[in-house]
């Protein structure tokens, strides 16, 4: 038996390999502290795993769920909009549920492309981004994120046919792999430019609840006019330590949420209402433990700056997410940096190039490990003498 094209066409899974580079030095009985991963380490607070109980007990949660999703769920985006970035939602036609936001990313050129049209991708930028370019057999383009403009796309280097063929262009800030973070004035000028070539923005806005030194990450739909030509997705995974829930949404312009919804009715029947509900309370309920967790990932990233800028390793810290975006020693490529780290340091780290190959030349690090080992781990870098 073959596979469809389809299949062939997808990328290798970057996430996947680190994984399995992670597992054989586990395996062979070393003590890795596993830098590179990007899943949260902390438990879902009570009062969601609470109202997850709770609704899973009700006979309606067993029953299926309406196809895009329960009423109390896109209520709660509305009013998570209205509150944290004073942004109006209609909850009948600018809400989509998903199931996680990766599932929409890689949906929507599927839903709102055509074959061999063009869409406009960061690098670096989330890897399973090339997923839904792969399944929705399209073209790409890509924006360099240089330190040099802030981790920002410089429009101005899009030439007259990127501008003219483009159809759909993803964003993501706070920025992974980067941890850079974006401003109104640059949102407002993707508005524009959106508008003046007719492209559709998504921007992914995984890490919006994780921003440091008191400033809280700006949502896309802030910018004046943003409905008008794009959408958020929000996941639930990263704000409230829900990943493996798979549960987020996304909320904009009426036409492009009709396309998810419109296959996502031919893929799922939404998923289970329980974990609507708890994803309900989560958005409605008390945000202190949102403001526990920025706090705990902000000691962290000072702990671990601090550590590396010690050992003369000149990075810089990041503004949100929980990532930092590191240089490399002079002399080595990410992979080779990155391999060095796990083989003579049992250091696990996420090379940079799997972001893109502007990403060259950098390694990404999670803030996902307890700070004695975050500074552990920059001290059996330093054994290695490389700075």
């Amino acid at each position: 038996m073959e596979f469809s094209d389809r299949l062939k066409n997808l990328p290798p899974q970057f996430f996947a390999t680190l994984v399995q580079k992670v597992a054989k030095a586990v395996a062979e009985g070393r003590d890795v502290i596993n830098l590179g991963q990007g899943n949260p380490d902390q438990p879902t607070p009570d009062h969601i795993v609470q109202a997850l109980s709770t609704a899973a007990q009700s006979p309606l949660s067993h029953k299926y769920s309406p196809f895009r999703g329960i009423n109390e769920l896109k209520q709660a985006a509305v009013d998570f909009y209205s509150r944290e970035y004073d942004v109006n939602i209609d909850p009948s036609k600018e809400v989509a549920v998903l199931f996680g936001t990766k599932i929409g990313l890689v949906e929507l050129p599927l839903a709102m492309m055509n074959e061999k049209e063009l869409m406009l991708l960061p690098d670096p930028g989330y890897p399973d981004y090339l997923s839904g370019v792969g399944l929705a057999n399209v073209q790409f383009d890509t924006m360099p994120l240089l330190e040099e403009n802030a981790f920002l796309p410089d429009y101005k280097q899009l030439t007259p046919d990127q501008k003219e063929a483009a159809r759909l262009m993803y964003l993501n800030y706070p920025n992974n792999p980067t941890g850079a973070s974006a401003t109104l004035e640059f949102f407002q000028e993707t508005v524009e430019l959106a508008k003046e070539n007719d492209i559709a923005i998504v921007h992914d806005f995984a890490y919006g609840g994780i921003g440091f030194d008191g400033k809280k990450p700006i949502s896309f739909l802030q910018a004046k006019g943003a409905k008008e030509v794009g959408i958020e997705m929000y996941t639930l995974s990263k704000t409230y330590n829900m990943a493996g829930w798979r549960v987020g949404f996304a909320v904009g312009n009426s036409k492009m949420i009709e396309a998810i919804n419109i296959i996502q009715d031919h893929l799922f029947v939404s998923l289970f209402p329980a974990v609507q509900s708890a994803a309900a309370e989560a958005l409605n309920g008390s945000q202190e433990c949102v403001e526990d967790l920025v706090a705990l990932y902000e000691k962290r990233r000072n702990t671990f700056i601090e550590a590396c800028r010690k050992i003369g390793w000149n990075v810089k810290a990041p503004e949100g997410s929980f990532f930092a975006w590191l240089p490399v020693p002079n002399g080595y490529t990410s992979e080779q940096f990155a391999d060095i780290l796990l083989e003579k340091a049992d250091v696990a780290v996420a090379a940079g190039n799997g972001f893109g190959k502007h990403g060259e030349g950098y390694v990404r690090i999670g803030l996902l490990v307890d700070e004695d080992r975050l500074i552990e781990a920059v001290d059996r870098i330093e054994k290695l003498e490389l700075f």
